[in-house]
């Protein structure tokens, strides 16, 4: 992950030889959902908070560079989805987002200008994350509910850093000269498919569970599975959402000569 965020940082910044425009930074807050085994496709079920600070160099009045750390809290519900009856699981996350994301403006924009003041976007890029799965205070990984810390069917811990392709649209509007104003709508798509620590089989007889097993409660929580039995979808990875509004305050970079004109 820190090999991941350098390179981030590298590619964002070292933009800086072109002529550059304008450079902002600011604040995101908004809302956060997730897409996966408990919730394959109700967009905005169990929304929760996120925010988040991001920097944007625009690299003239089309595309810009973004560079973004967000937060977001993410839960799914088999008694609220009904994704799958009599399965019972539950969980929720803290989604830790750090994404480089290439914007195309689809007119002329910049902030302070007088004329090209507002557009729509869309956006695509690469995100690294970090994610942990828990039921009440309880870690889902560290439990093993899939059977992964008895190494069942040649399971073992999956790990709680992943990554992901972040894409969506936006739009924006320059509020005054420094500040500017934007709504955006994005998805990221996993490469886990482990977010609601929900993928492939059971790995006990429900009926045998000891009530004090901790981890075979919250395996199968209805007691009435076979080791084998379909538990989650493994051929779908998981996604995660974030929706909301940033507010930047830009920077200018370079020589004046090397700056739009603000009577634009």
């Amino acid at each position: 992950m820190k090999k991941f965020i350098i390179s981030i940082f590298v590619l964002l910044f070292g933009f800086q030889g072109l002529q550059s425009q304008d450079f902002e930074v600011g604040l995101f807050g908004g809302a956060s959902y997730y897409l996966g085994d408990i919730n394959p496709g109700l967009h905005y079920s169990q929304t929760k908070p996120a925010f988040g600070m991001l920097a944007r160099y625009n690299m003239n009045t089309r595309m810009a560079l973004k560079l973004s750390l967000y937060r977001g809290n993410i839960a799914g519900d088999d008694v609220i989805t009904k994704a799958v009856e009599g399965r019972d699981l539950m969980f929720k996350s803290v989604i830790n987002d750090i994404s480089a994301i290439f914007e195309f403006n689809f007119f002329p924009y910049f902030t302070g200008s007088q004329r090209n003041y507002f557009t729509p976007y869309i956006f695509a890029g690469v995100s690294g994350f970090t994610y942990n799965p828990k039921v009440g205070d309880i870690s889902l990984r560290d439990a093993g509910t899939e059977g992964q810390n008895e190494g069942y069917d040649g399971r073992k811990p999956y790990s709680k850093i992943s990554f992901a392709v972040p894409f969506g649209f936006g739009f924006k509007y320059s509020i005054t000269k420094k500040l500017g104003l934007a709504f955006e709508w994005g998805l990221r798509k996993t490469f886990t498919d482990y977010i609601d620590d929900v993928s492939t089989t059971y790995y006990l007889v429900g009926a045998d569970i000891d009530r004090s097993n901790q981890a075979g409660v919250l395996s199968d929580p209805t007691f009435d599975h076979e080791p084998g039995m379909q538990r989650g979808n493994s051929e779908t990875n998981d996604w995660y959402s974030f929706t909301g509004i940033t507010i930047t305050y830009k920077f200018r970079l370079g020589s004046r000569s090397h700056c739009l004109d603000q009577r634009q």
